[in-house]
Parts: C-alpha cells; sequence; structure tokens
C-alpha cells in the first residue's frame, strides 16, 4: 500500500513508503470500538470542577424560622431547607464524581488502528510521509510554508513524530489547525478529528513495532476460526 512520501525540503520523493495493510487497510472498521475509545479519552481527560453545597455546608438557618404550628404556613425548621431560597441543593454534584471509562491497553492499541484504517479508506492522500521533519528556526512562518508545499494545510492537520523538538513545538502552537504529537501517544481522538496525517519516517517505524503485535495476534485469531 504505497503512499505520497515527501523529502524534508517539501518536494516528492522518488521513492514511495508503502504502508502496512494491518495497520492502515483494515476492511472492517470497528465503529463501536472507536466510539467507545473516543467517549473514554474524552472521560478520562474531564476535569471535576463542579460542587454544590448541601443544607448542612451553608451556613446560617439555626434558628426555627416560624413556629411549628398556628401560621398556617407549611412546618419547616431551617432557612437553609432546599425549598427556599438562598437554601442547600438536593442530590447536586460534590466535587467526587468519578467520570472515568476503563478500557484495557489492547483494545485502546486496536482503535488507533481502525482509526489509522478509517483515515485512509475516508481519503487515501490523507496520509503523508515525510522522510524527516527538523525546523531550522522556531518561527511559525517556516512549518507554515513546508505544510502550505505538503498540502496540508486544508483543514485540522496532525503532525507525527518520533521526538518532538522544541522548534516544532514552539512553530505549531500558533497554528490553530496544526497539532503536534509523539508517535507512541496518537489516538483516536486526534486521528478521527484529522483532516491530514503528517507522519515522518522514524514516527512511522515507531507506530509499526508499536501496533503491529496487536494486529498480527488479531490476524491469526482470525485465521484460526476461519
Amino acid at each position: 500500500m504505497p503512499t505520497i512520501t515527501y523529502s524534508k525540503s517539501g518536494t516528492k520523493a522518488t521513492s514511495q513508503v508503502k504502508l502496512d495493510p494491518l495497520l492502515f487497510g483494515v476492511k472492517d472498521i470497528n465503529t463501536r470500538l472507536l466510539a467507545q475509545a473516543y467517549d473514554a479519552y474524552l472521560a478520562n481527560g474531564r476535569i471535576n470542577l463542579a460542587k454544590t453545597k448541601t443544607r448542612g455546608l451553608i451556613s446560617g438557618g439555626g434558628k426555627k424560622p416560624h413556629p411549628q404550628k398556628g401560621t398556617g404556613r407549611a412546618r419547616s425548621g431551617s432557612t437553609r431547607n432546599p425549598l427556599w431560597r438562598s437554601g442547600g441543593t438536593i442530590f447536586g454534584p460534590t466535587g467526587i464524581e468519578n467520570y472515568s471509562h476503563k478500557m484495557n491497553v489492547k483494545a485502546k492499541r486496536v482503535a488507533v488502528i481502525h482509526a489509522l484504517s478509517a483515515l485512509n479508506a475516508r481519503n487515501t492522500s490523507a496520509i503523508k510521509i515525510i522522510e524527516e521533519l527538523t525546523l531550522k528556526t522556531a518561527k511559525t512562518k517556516e512549518l507554515e510554508s513546508l505544510l502550505a508545499k505538503l498540502g496540508a494545510m486544508d483543514g485540522f492537520t496532525l503532525i507525527v513524530c518520533d521526538t518532538l523538538s522544541d522548534n516544532l513545538k514552539l512553530a505549531s502552537r500558533n497554528l490553530s489547525n496544526v497539532t503536534v504529537c509523539a508517535a507512541t501517544y496518537l489516538n483516536v481522538v486526534k486521528l478521527l478529528d484529522a483532516d491530514t496525517l503528517l507522519i515522518s519516517k522514524p514516527a512511522l517505524q515507531e507506530i509499526t513495532s508499536w501496533l503491529k503485535p496487536v494486529s498480527v495476534k488479531k490476524s491469526t485469531k482470525l485465521e484460526a476460526k476461519l
């Protein structure tokens, strides 16, 4: 499965890199697994900041507001009753809720494989390989001109490298449609949101060594069933 390959200057390379079909050519995309991994990533990154006070946490309300009988009103023992204005909150968030979703490591990696295959199936030219991604300076203009040569400025672009250099981090942070990440930190959310995936050759080797054992085991099990 050959794909478009570029040199570090942004020109097309003479030799093309072949993508592993076990990682980039899965035909039966498991959409339920992708949805589960997507939701789990967002839920695990959620910060629990919401917190309300119950009637016991609100100061005041120690005096009974009116006599128990004889006023014609409903009996009440405190002005901090949740039914009263400025009273406590019933069943509100306490700040100790756990919103995380558990998902085993193998399922996460299989989801990344299916996300890579889904991106490749959606647009065969969406995945671009660059021989080396190095910037001389940390200027955004240099990275922007390189991406323009590669045709990677339309939509959201995800850049994957083996190691993130300081120049690349600084140059990309002013581009709202560009995100950079290390090869082993790929996740379903970034892949499904990406319109273009730019991978360096060393990063592609890391991705293959990271995900291929999972895909080989899965394909072996399927062959055994057949």
